[in-house]
């Protein structure tokens, strides 16, 4: 699911409610349920239909003055329903975002919990921006959970971001701290931005129980860089995205708004740099999107992804057709937020 533009989307839907909650101390409840039909055909390896619940979420925020310049912020956000299948959904049975945290305009921002980590706030734009996504993304491990981050305000245009992650002993792979570090510099049309990962620690992401680096073949450092740049209606985001002896990323995106409409084109390629057989091998993707908002709550969407891939059986269904090297994804989807 892609979380940039339902999450403004949902902020200026809700920015009225918000206000009006503040005065009244009452948090802000939001959500939506989000649908895709999709249809993949994998050259040599048969074809699918599917459809399904594409990432619905609940949520509450709140925020409050602590003291003058000094606010108190707090968000829940719950997933896992599986609004397009009544017989397999238990209702809300996983987490997306939950953290409390502490900003001022003086010193930035800290906050502690599950979240976006600021490497991929920073860098990881494409992946992120699609409805259905395209499933090529920086390689890096550190994030969502146990997180404390910080931002700082901005210095003529530069801001600078940090995270760690607190791995306790009863974590898989023991005691770890990997961390994140980030610069994001903005001038008129332009933004530009640095990012680093560690990848000390042990859980992907902090969802499941895989130790990721225990069979990895490296421990490098993930270092990530991007470059937007708006023109009006029109935006550009190229990003670079690199870790030693595991692989490069690289891609960029252009979007275009008119109306109530949006289009984007996008293409993607991921290098394998381990060592072995498969060093230098690739992937790449062209993903394109029309989006059409309805009304202030609810946009409805087609997604087209090309792949290929120098690995002969890359694409599987799993149906017994076989797998081929190439592969293509329609998809339409409709979404209501509140």
């Amino acid at each position: 699911m892609k979380k940039t533009l339902l999450a403004t989307a949902i902020a200026a839907a809700t920015f009225s409610g918000a206000a009006l909650a503040q005065e009244s101390n009452m948090p802000t409840v939001y959500g939506n349920i989000q649908y895709a039909l999709s249809h993949t055909n994998v050259d040599g390896g048969g074809s699918a239909i599917d459809h399904f619940d594409n990432g619905t979420t609940l949520g509450v925020k709140h925020d409050h003055e602590i003291a003058p310049g000094i606010t108190g912020f707090l968000k829940l956000e719950l997933e896992g329903i599986n609004a397009d299948d009544k017989a397999a959904s238990s209702g809300i049975d996983s987490l997306d975002e939950a953290y409390i945290g502490v900003k001022g305009d003086s010193f930035g921002q800290v906050w502690v919990g599950s979240d976006d980590s600021t490497y991929e706030s920073a860098i990881d734009k494409i992946i992120n921006f699609h409805e259905v996504g395209t499933g090529i993304g920086g390689n890096y491990e550190t994030g969502e959970g146990d997180l404390v981050q910080y931002m700082s305000p901005s210095f003529g245009g530069l801001k600078v971001g940090a995270a760690v992650q607190v791995n306790g002993d009863g974590k898989v792979g023991g005691k770890s701290y990997p961390y994140q570090l980030a610069a994001i510099y903005s001038v008129d049309a332009l933004e530009l931005a640095f990012a680093m990962d560690s990848n000390d620690g042990s859980l992907k992401y902090s969802k499941d129980g895989s130790a990721v680096n225990e069979i990895s073949t490296s421990n490098e450092n993930t270092y990530g860089v991007r470059a937007t740049y708006a023109m009006g209606d029109l935006s550009v985001t190229g990003e670079y995205q690199t870790r030693k002896d595991e692989e490069n990323e690289y891609g960029l995106i252009g979007v275009y708004a008119l109306g109530a409409n949006q289009f984007s084109l996008a293409y993607q390629v991921v290098e394998d740099d381990s060592p072995g057989a498969t060093n230098g091998d690739k992937e790449d993707v062209i993903a394109l999107q029309a989006l059409h908002n309805l009304s202030d709550n609810m946009y409805v969407y087609f997604e087209g992804y090309l792949y290929s891939s120098d690995d002969a059986a890359e694409y599987d269904l799993e149906d017994g057709a076989g797998a081929g090297d190439e592969q293509t994804i329609a998809a339409v989807g409709g979404v209501y937020y509140f």
